[in-house]
């Protein structure tokens, strides 16, 4: 990989992130957008895997209402997640055609990008004989779900830095209903912001991936999207 634009989306709805990225991998795909790295929040919202189940959602209507929290049935790999505000997704659309290593050496690089990013704040984290993921011992710090379509990833990770930690007591994590969530502010005992961890990932990512990031604005990727040609 060479050069990747990266883009702050600042807090963006779930279904509107769903459908951006479905635009973007055509770009991407057909060779008229770089690769990209999508970095953001969502508003509360549950999502559910192609291996997720409904009973794997724990919460009444009238929990997922006291919180604004929607379930949404998804086109990733995995099973359920819950993302919040305070915690770090991120969306690379990358190309993979070429690569070595495929699809798992990809989520391997994921994975070494948020241990790597993690060790930045002090944070011994593994994912070695774990279940998919980032996990601080026996607490899991960061979710990974992918799609490869056309030779181009959707979907990703997503790192919990101070999210309210209570909202993941509703759903059985990688169908495992002992698995308790952790995330960088409680690991430290002082919270840590998302810009702070953004930076952090987006440096390790760089490094793991062999990518030279470029920022950009969200005004500037719409600009590229529309003079890109259908």
């Amino acid at each position: 990989m060479t050069t990747c634009l990266a883009i702050r989306l600042g807090v963006i709805d779930y279904l509107a992130a769903y459908r951006l990225q479905q635009r973007l991998r055509s770009r991407v795909a057909d060779g008229s957008l770089p690769n990209l790295l999508l970095l953001l929040e969502h508003p509360p919202v549950y999502t559910l895997g192609r291996r997720g189940k409904q009973a794997d959602i724990l919460a009444s209507p009238r929990q997922l209402a006291e919180i604004g929290a929607r379930v949404i049935p998804t086109d990733r790999g995995g099973e359920a997640t819950y993302h919040g505000l305070g915690q770090l997704v991120g969306y690379p659309i990358i190309g993979l055609r070429g690569w070595d290593g495929g699809v798992r050496g990809y989520v391997r690089r994921l994975q070494r990008t948020l241990t790597r990013a993690l060790a930045d704040f002090g944070i011994r984290a593994e994912y070695e004989n774990k279940p998919i993921g980032v996990w601080v011992e026996d607490a899991k710090i960061a979710a990974i779900g992918i799609r490869v379509s056309r030779g181009v990833t959707t979907h990703g990770f997503a790192l919990n830095v101070c999210p309210n930690l209570s909202h993941f007591d509703h759903i059985v994590p990688c169908g495992m209903p002992d698995a308790r969530a952790t995330s960088i502010s409680r690991e430290l005992g002082r919270i840590v912001g998302v810009p702070d961890a953004m930076s952090a990932v987006a440096d390790a990512f760089a490094a793991e991936f062999g990518a030279r990031l470029e920022f950009v604005d969200k005004d500037a990727l719409c600009d590229a999207e529309r003079a890109s040609p259908d």
